[in-house]
């Protein structure tokens, strides 16, 4: 029946391993196909988004040195206590001086689309138009991005000026990230200022669906700036003009030109800082560009199958951990891409991981909830089927004891009373002593083959009537290790234990005894009890040859072999239970006597505490 278990336990283990597998690679695909679909249909634009914001937060501030800003800022309404917006012929100066100290292109972040008076929009007309390199923005497209600036496209033809739309739109979480490079035909006005100074095209292959992501150089103030009122007075050094893409507008937030951006995203920066950093991002290629969709999928089907893969090599806490380690490896490496200029797509593999973590993490619980209960029905079938063994192998060892006793018994007056009786008081004085009642309970089955060694003793000597000559008895000595020998070599504690009790209870305290002559307590602690219990019960039944001893006499005799026959621990262990040796006396001495010759044991009993008994008139000693 044990064979049975182990052979349908272990396609059942089997079984277990490989729906442990299967589910893993389950999780991993659900997790692969979750991502990759959240990710296609754009799930949570505003997570991803913010995720980059948080990456230029981590990126060092690199300020720029061919874009400047002239800040219509508090300054300047201050210094020049002017309306806004302010007449035409002051912003025809701002564009005079910035001509004068060689300004690589002018970008007016202010629009002219509404005529002011005539001398105002001429004297303006003339300083763009002399100047040669102006950019004008404009909200207001018409039909084909046509524009009203400065009367429209023929006077903006005339004076060598662009116009270009200025709005920006911000994302769905109203933070501007990106501008475009057109409106409804209009191209925005950072592409044309960056077309204006280089003298090349962008093409609109280098914005993705329509845009690119801006490259804010840092937050708020970032760009160079110089305030308007400074450059119309003269105060500002050509030196910081010259050269670079100069960008007048509004700063001051009385003005309500803030929006928020990656970089201020509570909402701060002014809107031609926005145009500024545009204006930069466009002048250089637009560096920050995203990976390409392939990697990203492949990224989130590595991420989400990560941990449901790692499960099938190691515990599943063990591979949440390594899982973990990988989301952190890859947030790492998304700021070492940006910084490079990669914009890698962050939430979606993140949460795909997580994702396949969580459900490797529900599957191996399950998992192990399952095999849980299935080795506690196999641990319950198992112990069951041992407890059967042990229970049979247990009545087979009783049994061989029984019938080895039985053996030694038909060779010898000792009857199965005795036998029984010598066990229960082991027990008794092995439990008094401290022993396990396990323990004592296998020293009361062995120590029914304490005298088993008697088979091998010569009938003509167990059972000679008189007395034992010198050499009869030294051969009848040898029933201590003929017994020994016949229980040796087993790999039972209960056989071992026996063997131990044949080969010493004839062992004494003084070492007198044989057949080894032990002293003290090299002689067994089970020797030593079954050999109380054995001169107890031989005093204490009646033989054919002499009476049973009154108690009272017995345990006079058995204390006064303290410490020569007997350890004394054990003497006074004895007298604490002696009532349960007064119940044995009391059986022993009730016991008929039998009449199979002049015993061995008896005949030893009565050569050496004879003087307590009167011998019969019939035997001699």
């Amino acid at each position: 029946m044990f064979a049975a278990t182990k052979q349908t336990e272990g396609p059942a283990r089997a079984s277990a391993g490989l729906s442990h597998r299967r589910a893993m690679v389950l999780v991993g695909l659900v997790a692969v196909v979750a991502g990759s679909a959240a990710y296609l249909l754009g799930a949570w634009p505003s997570l991803e988004n913010a995720s980059v914001d948080l990456r230029f937060s981590l990126r060092p501030a690199k300020r720029p040195s061919d874009v400047v800003l002239v800040a219509v800022d508090d300054t300047t309404l201050n210094a020049l206590q002017q309306r806004w917006p302010f007449p035409r012929s002051l912003d025809a100066h701002a564009v005079e001086v910035l001509h004068a100290d060689h300004a690589r292109t002018i970008v007016y972040d202010v629009q002219f689309t509404q005529p002011t008076t005539e001398r105002e929009d001429l004297e303006l007309y003339d300083a763009i138009a002399h100047s040669g390199n102006v950019v004008l923005a404009t909200t207001e497209i018409g039909p084909g991005g046509t524009s009203n600036v400065l009367g429209g496209e023929a006077n903006l033809a005339t004076a060598h000026a662009r116009a270009a739309a200025s709005s920006v739109a911000p994302n769905s979480s109203n933070v501007i990230q990106k501008y475009p490079y057109s409106i409804e035909h209009l191209k925005t006005l950072a592409v044309v200022a960056a077309e204006q100074a280089t003298g090349y095209a962008l093409r609109p292959a280098m914005f993705e669906h329509g845009s690119a992501w801006i490259d804010y150089r840092g937050g708020v103030g970032t760009v160079p700036s110089v305030s308007f009122s400074d450059l119309v007075e003269g105060k500002v050094n050509p030196a910081r003009i010259a050269g670079k893409v100069v960008v007048i507008g509004a700063t001051s937030p009385v003005l309500q030109d803030i929006h928020a951006t990656s970089t201020a995203p509570g909402g701060g920066m002014p809107g031609p800082e926005v145009q500024a950093n545009a204006i930069w991002t466009a002048l250089h290629g637009n560096p920050l560009h995203e990976a390409p969709g392939w990697l990203t999928l492949l990224t989130i089907a590595l991420a989400a199958a990560v941990t449901p893969l790692l499960s099938l090599r190691m515990s599943a806490p063990r591979a949440f951990g390594l899982g973990a380690l990988c989301a952190g490896g890859y947030a790492l490496a998304t700021q070492a891409a940006f910084d490079t200029n990669l914009i890698l797509v962050v939430t979606y593999p993140l949460i795909a991981l997580a994702a396949g973590a969580l459900g490797a993490l529900i599957v191996s619980y399950g998992i192990e909830s399952w095999e849980r209960q299935l080795a506690e029905v196999y641990g319950a079938t198992l112990e069951a089927t041992v407890g059967e063994r042990t229970s049979t192998l247990k009545a087979t060892q009783l049994e061989a004891i029984r019938r080895l006793a039985q053996a030694a018994e038909l060779k010898d007056e000792d009857t199965g009373l005795h036998i029984e009786r010598i066990g229960r008081t082991c027990e008794a004085l092995a439990l008094e002593v401290g022993i396990s009642s396990e323990d004592a309970e296998r020293l009361r089955i062995a120590s029914a083959l304490h005298d088993v060694g008697k088979i091998g003793i010569p009938d003509r000597i167990l059972l000679k009537p008189g007395k034992l000559d010198a050499r009869e008895w030294e051969i009848m000595k040898t029933h201590t290790s003929t017994g020994a020998e016949i229980l040796s070599h087993s790999d039972t504690d209960l056989f071992q234990l026996a063997e131990t009790i044949a080969r010493t209870h004839h062992e004494r305290w003084d070492g007198t005894g044989y057949p080894l002559g032990l002293r003290g307590a090299e002689i067994p602690l089970a020797g030593r009890i079954c050999a109380i219990c054995d001169v107890f019960d031989a005093l204490s039944s009646r033989r054919p040859y002499k009476e049973a001893w009154p108690f009272d006499l017995v345990v006079a005799e058995i204390v006064r072999e303290r410490g020569t026959h007997f350890d004394p621990v054990l003497v006074d262990a004895f007298l604490k239970n002696i009532a349960e040796f007064e119940r044995a006396h009391a059986q022993a001495s009730s016991q008929a006597a039998t009449d199979n010759g002049e015993p061995t044991f008896a005949r030893e009993i009565e050569a050496r505490y004879g003087h307590h008994q009167q011998e019969p008139a019939s035997r001699t000693t």
